[in-house]
């Protein structure tokens, strides 16, 4: 398409599918000399057949916020360009057959009214006025949306192509990309079959290629593709234009006109992954072979919806393939591995809503260093790699597919490729009943002795009193808690502190045998990531980051330790770590022989040996409670976790650390922290260093308000769920971020971030369309005011 095929660009787009010629716009926009390279033609993996559904609604505010953007470059395309986008807005409407789906569509709706997109919850009734073709005798209510619609997924294309090249954007056809060329491990440019371009950067939108792409690279990206299954029929009398989509979720069905007829499409239950060799190189504009036993269940509850299918004519069932990921999120950003190669793919069927939007971010990633807001869920990081294998791949992305239409029940698990990675006590917590959820590969207890396989609800959980008595056994005797698969990195060398004094905003010059909780800030001064930092030695720390947070954190300290000697060192699965907590921990520790752990201070830490076992014992606490973080070699893990158990002490999971986490008003990143929040905006700008110095300590001299604040909800029984919209004197101030039981206060507790904090304020919680009265404060909903120890007489 353009003439002269380049030797060198700043950035080298690979794929010309919705999320190429997005970034490819994005990129020129921002003044990027970029090139996109196509294998094949424009459109021709998997854009081309997309059903091409935009819907803004996403489960948070900046996926939300991003699919809007698209909307609006949609419609802006169009005045800019003069091609036509096909942008249709008739809205969508999102029945519910079940008492729960209605549940959750209210649950939607009132997410709809926090993040500013227009939804209203109808009646059967009307719902039936706005589908007549439908059956809705056993519909009990139903969300429309208005705003919503679809586009032509070609045009779309074209209209970025074209705005990329009216800014200087460039776009080469049937180049594909041999090779991907790096040295000292960054990006340094690819091999093509028209020849070499040397590149600053490598954008890969490689759709359903682009794991294949960047093993090229020397970067995992974990993706797999399923076959995707939507009907077309011929005209069918009583579509006339254009009408709503139709969301059955509760038959997996999405339905709209199609050209006079039917588009009926289903995210089954489980899909169909495409085994290895059948996408190659040449599959272009390609679609897979029908496949009627599989979607029978689907035509059979389509039928139920849409009594007039029975004489409607099939035109074709399509099915074109699709890429999924392990969490059924796509991949955005640049990768741990490969330092210049950003992800954008695995777009799991929603490509074209969130192609404009995810475009612009990852531009404004490779331009200007940082996502244009936070999209961490999103971070092409968050995988463990053991993850980007065919046989795990294969297993998950077909029960992914079918989790796009489940209903959002809290506690929910993915059910495949489990037991991937092994933690030092897991025979131990087996053995004492755990149910475990999965965390980057790792099974982790969520809590001990209640049903394995709970029943699913928007109620009390199943496992409220298990959790219950792990909460009691931490306030009142004595609590296990494995925080073995916590990413342990240890930082050695002559500049370890000059280093971590740049990289982090806390005190880091503190002496050999203190401990720091301290914010990584990026030059917007807000937080990358939270780590607590143990020094061990003059120039040896070792940081303890979250479990989903090792790869990126690891590489965020590599990228700035550049101009500093030190050395960076993953020891995670080399030590384990069991948090003792509760009152009764002293005693246990005494019984134990670790008699020195008594007169540990806070926040100080001392190698010691517990019940002849080498260990080193850090006084902190996660859940507002008297204990210490215990650490030794992961081969010892098994013999410690006996030692306190057998002295008394109660194993608790996950679910009990979040209770008393948010009981105790302690901030967690993806929750509470994030990008988009300074630690002022979370009520903790007291830890930064005074003397500045430090990593974004420049864009902190005008401080945000804080906004972090408490919430009691005044009814026992009510079960926020997180996400939900603050209302005060009838106007949403924001939305709650973490929330549980307080089993300590005996009320529903939550954080929230919310504009005009006032503490002691009177306000309401929406769950799922109802008001629940609550109080906001300031203060922790529970603070032990020094935790107490009981020691043996």
């Amino acid at each position: 398409m353009s003439d002269s095929f380049p030797s060198q660009a700043s950035v080298v787009v690979i794929g010309g599918g919705i999320m190429g010629c997005s970034t490819l716009y994005h990129l020129a926009q921002m003044g990027a000399d970029a090139v996109l390279l196509e294998r094949n033609k424009l459109t021709s993996g998997t854009t081309w057949h997309s059903a091409a559904q935009v819907r803004a609604l996403r489960h948070s505010q900046n996926l939300t916020r991003m699919i809007q953007y698209s909307v609006d470059l949609y419609a802006r395309l169009e005045e800019e360009t003069g091609q036509s986008v096909g942008w249709i807005q008739e809205g969508s409407l999102s029945i519910a057959t079940t008492q729960d789906r209605l549940t959750h569509i209210r649950r939607q709706e009132a997410l709809a009214k926090a993040f500013g997109v227009a939804a209203f919850e109808v009646s059967a009734g009307e719902a039936a006025e706005r589908w007549p073709l439908m059956r809705s005798d056993d519909v009990l209510g139903a969300v429309w949306s208005p705003e919503d619609g679809r586009v032509s997924p070609s045009d779309v294309c074209a209209a970025l192509v074209k705005g990329a090249k009216a800014r200087g954007g460039k776009i080469f056809e049937d180049s594909g990309v041999t090779g991907i060329l790096t040295e000292r491990g960054r990006i340094v440019g690819v091999e093509t079959k028209r020849g070499v371009i040397r590149c600053d950067a490598v954008a890969l939108c490689g759709g359903l290629w682009s794991r294949d792409l960047g093993a090229m690279a020397g970067a995992k990206v974990p993706l797999w593709p399923c076959e995707h299954f939507y009907l077309l029929t011929k005209p069918v009398e009583g579509i006339t234009g254009n009408m709503p989509t139709l969301s059955d979720h509760d038959s997996h069905l999405y339905i709209r006109d199609d050209s006079g007829g039917l588009l009926v499409g289903c995210f089954e239950p489980m899909g169909k992954p495409i085994r290895p060799g059948i996408l190659t190189e040449d599959f272009a504009f390609g679609l897979l072979p029908e496949d009627w036993d599989h979607f029978e269940p689907m035509m059979l509850n389509a039928l139920h919806r849409l009594p007039v299918l029975e004489t409607a004519e099939v035109k074709m069932l399509l099915n074109g393939p699709e890429s999924f990921t392990p969490d059924g999120m796509f991949m955005l950003g640049e990768t741990a591995e490969t330092p210049g190669l950003y992800l954008g793919c695995g777009m799991n069927s929603v490509g074209m809503a969130s192609g404009g939007g995810a475009g612009m971010n990852l531009a404004h990633q490779i331009v200007h260093g940082s996502m244009a807001y936070d999209l961490s869920e999103a971070d092409a990081k968050r995988f463990a790699p053991v993850f980007d294998s065919v046989e795990h791949l294969m297993a998950r992305t077909p029960e992914i597919l079918g989790t796009h239409y489940e209903i959002a029940y809290p506690g929910r698990q993915l059910q495949t490729a489990r037991g991937l990675r092994r933690g030092p006590v897991q025979d131990q917590q087996e053995a004492a009943g755990a149910v475990t959820g999965q965390f980057y590969g790792w099974e982790r207890p969520l809590y001990f002795g209640a049903p394995a396989l709970p029943r699913l609800r928007f109620d009390r959980p199943d496992w409220f009193d298990a959790v219950g008595a792990e909460v009691r056994a931490a306030h009142e005797g004595a609590a296990i808690f494995d925080a073995s698969t916590f990413g342990k990195i240890d930082v050695t060398g002559s500049d370890a502190e000059a280093f971590l004094s740049h990289v982090c905003a806390g005190n880091l010059s503190k002496p050999v045998g203190r401990a720091s909780y301290t914010p990584l800030l990026n030059a917007r001064g807000t937080y990358e990531s939270d780590l607590t930092a143990l020094r061990l030695a003059e120039g040896h720390y070792r940081l303890s980051v979250s479990t989903n947070a090792i790869a990126r954190d690891l590489a965020w300290l590599r990228a700035h330790a550049g101009a500093f000697d030190v050395h960076l060192t993953d020891v995670t699965e080399e030590f384990a770590t069991l948090a003792l907590m509760g009152p009764d921990a002293a005693r246990i520790a005494q019984d134990l022989g670790a008699l020195d752990l008594l007169s540990l201070r806070y926040f100080h830490h001392t190698a010691t040996e517990i019940a002849g076992i080498p260990a080193r014992a850090l006084k902190m606490s996660y859940v507002g409670e008297f204990g210490w973080e215990v650490t030794c070699a992961a081969n010892d893990a098994a013999r410690l976790w006996s030692a306190f158990a057998q002295s008394g002490a109660t194993p608790a999971g996950l679910y009990a650390q979040t209770s008393m986490r948010i009981e105790k008003g302690f901030a967690a990143m993806g929750h509470e922290l994030d990008s988009d929040v300074t630690p002022h905006a979370a009520g903790m700008g007291g830890m930064l260093r005074k003397s500045g110095g430090f990593l974004g300590a420049d864009a902190l001299s005008h401080p945000m308000p804080r906004s972090l604040v408490t919430l009691v909800l005044e009814d026992a029984q009510a079960v926020p769920l997180g996400h939900e919209p603050v209302v005060r004197s009838g106007e949403i101030i924001g939305q709650t971020t973490s929330t549980a039981f307080g089993y300590r206060v005996g009320q529903p507790v939550a954080l929230a971030h919310l504009r005009h904090v006032e503490d002691g304020a009177s306000v309401q919680v929406n769950i799922a369309g109802k008001l629940v009265p609550a109080r906001m404060q300031l203060a922790p909903a529970y603070d032990p005011a020094g935790a107490r120890m009981r020691i043996a007489a």
